[in-house]
């Protein structure tokens, strides 16, 4: 099948052989027919099939048969109201989407305008007062300018919702029913997705009336002309890698995606101080910068473009050769829309990825979305390593206290000095429960189970882990159980001992005095009663201070204050009938 054979008017002929199209992409081929029949569409495909002119080549066929039919003195265009709207989540997509009818239609006549937010609004407004036929806009800059009346959405003809998960995961579902109920009810709709989740089918459902489906090459599926491949490496160890594989490989121009803004200008930065041109593209940027680094990238003067996920349905580039995914994204259908964007048309592509051991999770989830394993690279200079570390030790380094525990210290004899919880900070120098604190108690219950740092580390798997296989190997060997270390008894009573108060030869004796000698056989009842009234009570011992250590002599006087600081809180919060503190 040829676009001849879809009985286009000769206008779109012309224009989209000069565009090197003479074959339909599938979605083309089954999506134009039903437009042109004005059936509401529902088509789900993934990037880069060519669904734009699916649905941008009959819209304008339509517009000029609507045209044609108009009265002959209605000459001027601004008399001619919008007729038709494409609504795309992002900016990057909405400029696509507006050069490809500029592609396609330059010799019908229509006349189309692009709208989006973050630029001054006033161009947009001028543009508007003249007149246009295609408003391709994104949802929040449309509102605004609909709720300052220069809009109005009362003669739209034909609506298309393109890229609808997209707007879903962006927020945009709220604007789009906004947008939805000003529209008017007789009208022919179009709604594009990459992936059909229920979600998007009840909004299908609220737009479309008795809709045809088309389905064409879903999003778990990739191109076959895309060449795919991984590599495992440690994640301090990324851009090192990444310099390599530009230096060594014939890469011309490559497409770099981040998992967020500020790694994507790390990433764009590192380059440039190592010699690579390269810009970074993203939502914090101005759309001026944004439309700079894109032209940039397309006319060659920039090497690298890094990119975060917003572009990754808004950038369409020719001979795009590589896609470079510096952090794997942790949605497997977004790894799809990455790479789709080489490999387009029908041309090769190359993707590369790198995974650290964090995103073995986020690997396993793609290949189980694309069914088929990604091949390994693991002839490169910075392999994974010192990474497994498995789970049984950790849980038993955590001392069997979940999140919560801390991690102990251990000194010679198995018991914690210091232990650091999430909840707090303790210290556990008097290796008693009683007075260390949360953290020296959670710290002190790692020591007892016997692992250290250092045995934490002597089960590290040292060298390279060159696959996944091989790392999911390593991770499932059993360990050595823990050795449990007992407290020494001896050191304990030490400690005990240590901990008693000093008490002084003399209230010890007096103490003895006092204390009443406890006789057997029957007493006298009155003599019990005078004897308990005349027993004195014995007195308080009083809590001394501990002379510091010989040292430095302002430490040693610090010291001394701390302590008898100590031991006069003690004596004010002592209460009478305590005999021991």
């Amino acid at each position: 099948m040829s676009f001849l054979d879809l009985k286009l008017i000769e206008p779109l002929v012309k224009a989209v052989q000069e565009e090197g199209y003479t074959t339909p992409t599938p979605i083309q081929a089954q999506a134009i027919p039903i437009i042109l029949n004005r059936k509401d569409l529902l088509g789900c495909a993934q990037t880069g099939t060519g669904k734009t002119a699916a649905f941008a080549i009959p819209m304008l066929q339509l517009l000029c048969e609507d045209a044609a039919g108009l009265k002959q003195d209605v000459p001027l265009r601004a008399q001619r109201p919008i007729k038709a709207l494409i609504l795309t989540p992002t900016r990057e997509l909405a400029i696509q989407i507006g050069d490809s009818f500029a592609a396609y239609g330059r010799y019908t006549g229509m006349e189309h305008l692009v709208i989006f937010g973050g630029v001054p609004q006033n161009p947009q407004v001028h543009a508007l007062r003249k007149g246009i036929d295609i408003l391709v806009a994104t949802p929040g800059r449309l509102l605004d300018l609909m709720d300052q009346r220069h809009i109005n959405l009362q003669n739209i003809s034909f609506f298309v919702l393109d890229e609808a998960d997209r707007m879903l995961d962006m927020g945009f579902v709220h604007d789009v029913k906004k947008v939805i109920a000003r529209l008017p009810q007789k009208r022919q709709s179009l709604f594009f997705s990459a992936t059909m989740p229920p979600e998007i089918q009840k909004l299908a459902g609220t737009i479309l009336t008795n809709p045809a489906k088309v389905e064409v090459t879903p999003v778990s599926s990739t191109a076959e002309t895309i060449q795919q491949s991984i590599y495992f490496v440690d994640r301090k160890d990324k851009r090192s890698l990444l310099l390599h594989v530009l230096k060594t490989q014939p890469i011309p121009t490559a497409l770099v995606f981040t998992r967020t803004k500020h790694g994507a200008d790390k990433v764009a930065q590192g380059l440039t101080r190592a010699g690579v041109r390269a810009e970074a593209i993203h939502g914090n940027k101005s759309q001026n910068a944004r439309q700079r680094a894109l032209l940039n990238f397309k006319t060659r003067q920039t090497r690298i473009l890094v990119a975060t996920d917003i572009a990754a349905r808004g950038i369409d580039i020719d001979e795009l050769t590589h896609v470079i995914n510096f952090e794997l994204p942790n949605v497997p259908e977004t790894y799809v829309h990455r790479i789709g964007r080489t490999g387009r048309a029908g041309a090769s592509g190359i993707a590369l990825s790198f995974c650290d051991a964090e995103e073995k999770e986020y690997l396993r989830d793609i290949e189980k979305l694309i069914g088929m394993k990604v091949p390994v690279v693991e002839d490169h200079p910075h392999p994974m390593g010192n990474m497994a570390v498995i789970q049984p030790v950790a849980a038993s380094m955590q001392g069997g206290n979940g999140r919560d525990a801390g991690r102990g210290r251990q000194n010679n004899n198995g018991h914690s000095n210091n232990g650091r919880g999430r909840d707090g900070r303790g210290n556990g120098q008097q290796k008693n429960n009683a007075a260390g604190g949360r953290g020296g108690r959670n710290g002190a219950a790692a020591g007892h189970n016997g692992h250290s740092q250092r045995s934490g580390q002597s089960v590290i798997r040292k060298g390279a882990v060159t696959s996944l296989a091989e790392l999911e190997a390593l991770e499932s060997q059993p360990q050595q159980e823990a050795v449990q270390h007992e407290p020494r008894k001896e050191h304990q009573q030490q400690v005990h001992n240590k901990r008693e108060p000093k008490i002084e030869p003399g209230q010890q004796q007096d103490h003895n005095k006092l204390e009443p000698k406890k006789e057997h056989g029957h007493q006298d009842p009155s003599k019990r009663i005078s004897g308990n009234q005349d027993k004195k009570r014995p007195p308080r011992r009083e809590p001394q201070a501990v002379p510091p250590a010989k040292g430095d002599p302002q430490q040693i006087s610090r010291q001394w204050d701390e302590q008898n600081n100590f031991v006069s809180n003690l004596k004010l919060n002592q209460s009478e009938g305590d005999e021991k503190w």
